[in-house]
């Protein structure tokens, strides 16, 4: 739920998000299905569309659930199920007519004739092949359906697989990848052992430490969003599942300022700040590029704190610490719509949770915030600006939806465009704290 609040927030269009069956992120903080009317309710008010996964590769024992979890989700309001499954399909459209049918990028359609087979069977939107070039996408538009939409991956991990249908996982591990439970083994390290010197491990890059040699960039189309609308998508899905909420409200809000009409330098820093892999940009301009030298992650920034509360009277945050901060120090705020500004920590104060023996405990002053989901108060320091983006000093999967146009912009972004410099709640506080993790490598 946090992470679809913060979709919300921050300009999607339209939330993907799994009940806790037949979603192809088993792994993840899935909703549960009594949740998901709370969800379609939080969304619609804000007029974002809900669509829901069921995209696993379903086998027979999974068919006599299928007519109630697709009422269940009728019932809640859903606007669309992505699937990928002929079986699935029938079944949804013959139980929740009512209801959108979204073709997964599991069904790999790469083509107008697919595209037109599955339009036949109700579809009304494909999220094309993930292998597929913008040129073949734009080949695919002039033959299908003109009421027929594309929807494309553009931002977000990636699987070496044909459009994430790997075996490999269900081989090594005995977790299949099609039915959700993917451990990921194109991210491992890997060497050769020759069969007659068994034993004997041989490098296949010279360095000696192996090779992540299946391992996929993650995707960045954040500055080819004018090629990707010239191709024919109507919308781009950013994966992120198994991410944070800051991460999702980072990468949403970059999309949607930039789909809106902003400037991609301002933002393209913006996604360096996150989490992320090496970036590249998929098969969309010839063959995908690999990041064969280390499986790991980098950030440009720490998400520090949740804004709970914002005193524009007395310039006083409340805030959720997430990770340490300390008194004196900068951050920034990321909030929808307006651009980051920065605040100074001052008078940084704990403020403990009621006990039975004390109630109604003191506020503690401290020079760290440093308990993890903690409330802190401090109040905003003189140094206080904005800017427009991130600088790039130390260079190195509730997925969300946005389409090209305006989406309508929160309630209180005009008010706080004007001041440039509290945040409200619901948004994040970070600092520039450069982090690198990795298992192997570099």
């Amino acid at each position: 739920m946090e992470q679809l609040r913060a979709a919300v927030r921050f300009g999607a269009d339209a939330v993907y998000l799994a009940s806790d069956r037949f979603g192809m992120r088993a792994r993840a903080a899935n909703f549960a299905l009594e949740d998901i009317p709370a969800a379609v309710e939080i969304a619609h008010a804000a007029g974002v569309k809900v669509h829901v996964t069921a995209n696993i590769l379903m086998e027979q024992g999974d068919l006599a659930a299928l007519p109630d979890y697709f009422r269940a989700l009728d019932a809640a309001g859903v606007d669309a199920f992505i699937i990928g499954d002929l079986g699935a399909a029938a079944i949804a459209r013959r139980v929740a007519p009512r209801v959108a049918l979204h073709v997964s990028t599991q069904a790999s359609v790469a083509n107008s004739e697919a595209a037109r087979v599955w339009y036949s069977l109700g579809a009304s939107r494909v999220v094309c092949a993930r292998e597929m070039s913008l040129d073949d996408i734009a080949r695919m538009r002039e033959d299908m359906p003109a009421d027929m939409e594309i929807e494309a991956f553009a931002h977000g991990a990636m699987c070496m697989a044909v459009s994430g249908r790997c075996l490999i996982s269900s081989y090594l591990t005995g977790r299949s990848g099609n039915r959700g439970h993917c451990t990921q083994p194109c991210r491992w390290s890997y060497t050769l052992e020759e069969e007659k010197r068994p034993g004997e491990h041989f490098p296949i890059e010279e360095d000696g430490r192996g090779t992540f040699i299946m391992n996929a960039k993650d995707m960045n189309m954040l500055a080819h969003l004018d090629a990707l609308r010239a191709a024919g998508v109507d919308s781009i899905k950013i994966e992120g599942r198994n991410k944070k909420a800051f991460y999702v409200a980072s990468v949403v809000n970059a999309y949607r300022q930039v789909l809106d009409g902003a400037p991609v330098a301002d933002f393209a820093p913006e996604l360096e700040a996150v989490s992320h892999r090496p970036y590249g940009t998929g098969f969309f301009f010839g063959e995908a590029e690999q990041a064969p030298n280390y499986d790991g992650y980098e950030q440009q920034a720490m998400h520090v704190a949740d804004v709970v509360t914002a005193d524009l009277e007395t310039r006083t945050i409340v805030a959720r610490c997430r990770n340490r901060f300390a008194e004196g120090e900068e951050l920034e705020i990321l909030s929808p719509r307006v651009p980051i500004s920065r605040v100074v920590v001052r008078n940084l104060t704990w403020l403990p949770d009621p006990t039975e023996s004390d109630p109604d405990p003191a506020p503690v002053p401290v020079p760290v915030a440093n308990r993890s989901c903690g409330i802190y108060r401090f109040s905003v320091g003189a140094g206080v600006g904005a800017c427009a983006g991130f600088d790039d000093e130390a260079s190195a999967d509730v997925g969300a939806e946005a389409v090209a146009g305006a989406a309508a912009a929160g309630a209180d972004a005009g008010t706080r465009a004007g001041i440039g410099t509290l945040p409200a709640a619901g948004d994040f506080l970070r600092v520039r704290r450069f982090r690198r993790s990795a298992r192997s490598g570099a």
